[in-house]
């Protein structure tokens, strides 16, 4: 496998040549890293089993390996035994799970992306204001569920620029968009546009709300779609953010792009007259799947690797402030410190 860190090198001159551009960056974001290595730190700390309230990631992959290791995935509050550790995954939590956590004893260790904090925190202030919140993202997903939860009485939710025509609220010049984290960038600015012509007033965010992992891996698939025959996007299908990146793959030129979790998932038949594979991973996907499918496409000819680099990520996250003081108290050290072979020895768990 050849590899380059020139993003424009010559993406026309290899023609007749099976090549493969990869997206840079791809993959773990912070909230994504800081959520896992939360896991990984208690089953260290408090030892089997750690209950996991939902996935604490959108990934197959991620949550088989830690159940392996002694983490318990539940759906509802009230399936932890009393007293027991639980983990709030990444997407964040109701107000009433806390309620429901305290109600039951357990020791809670909240996990959930600061980014998505933040879009918590911006619900409370604009409830608080008597603001109607306009919350664009999909229905029943995690996200929307536990931001939803901070306002329920002030927040609509709007799922697409089409759905915009049903909206109404109380008051048009008290009217707020919001979003879910994870949503496709050009989307969101449809849907905010077209509510915009509805409601002049409406006011934005006061910071960005689509996370800056989310837009990156989309740029860096816009800048690669129209240069590709395929794109592979590995990820698993309840992942939004994944989901979003073979959207937007195909929106931008490529002619044709499909989600996988393994490279075993890819139907050679895709591989039929292409010359040119883009390879990219959901936020919440470890590398090493993504060399799993670099390793597939090379057993089939496409070992010339390109790196499309189209932005630099350096942000971490400490971790959950109930598990740093616990780490200290108990002597460990409190950093982030992912396992990373944890992930390499679950390898062949599918």
């Amino acid at each position: 496998m050849t590899t380059s860190s020139d993003p424009s090198a010559d993406l026309d001159t290899a023609q007749g040549t099976k090549r493969v551009l990869l997206a840079a960056p791809r993959g773990y974001c912070a909230g994504v890293d800081r959520a896992v290595v939360s896991v990984e730190r208690a089953l260290e700390l408090y030892g089997p089993p750690v209950y996991v309230r939902k996935e604490i990631v959108h990934n197959k992959h991620v949550v088989t390996t830690l159940e392996k290791r002694g983490a318990i995935f539940v759906e509802e509050t009230d399936e932890v035994p009393e007293g027991a550790t639980v983990v709030f995954s990444a997407h964040g939590v109701a107000p009433v799970v806390h309620d429901e956590a305290k109600a039951l004893s357990l020791k809670t260790i909240d996990a959930t992306c600061p980014l998505v904090t933040k879009v918590h925190r911006e619900a409370v202030r604009f409830a608080d204001d008597d603001f109607d919140i306009l919350l664009i993202g999909h229905e029943g997903h995690e996200e929307v569920v536990g931001t939803s939860g901070e306002a329920p009485d002030n927040i609509t939710l709007v799922e697409s620029p089409d759905d915009v025509v049903n909206v109404e609220v109380r008051d048009p010049d008290k009217v707020v968009w919001l979003s879910q984290t994870t949503l496709s960038v050009d989307e969101t600015m449809e849907t905010v546009r077209r509510l915009r012509e509805k409601f002049p007033a409406l006011q934005n965010p006061p910071s960005d709300d689509i996370c800056y992992a989310t837009q990156n891996r989309q740029l860096a698939v816009k800048e690669m779609a129209q240069d590709c025959d395929l794109m592979l996007v590995v990820g698993s299908r309840n992942s939004s953010n994944s989901v979003r990146l073979v959207e937007v793959a195909i929106e931008h030129g490529s002619r044709d792009g499909h989600l996988v979790d393994y490279a075993d998932e890819i139907d050679e038949s895709w591989l039929e007259g292409v010359r040119t594979v883009g390879v990219t991973s959901g936020a919440s996907v470890p590398e090493l799947l993504v060399r799993g499918v670099l390793e597939y496409l090379a057993e089939r000819g496409f070992g010339d690797v390109t790196p499309v680099v189209s932005a630099e990520e350096s942000l971490l996250f400490s971790l959950p402030k109930e598990l740093r003081k616990d780490l200290k108290a108990a002597g460990m050290d409190d950093k982030m410190k992912h396992d990373a072979g944890s992930l390499e020895d679950a390898g062949q768990l599918h």
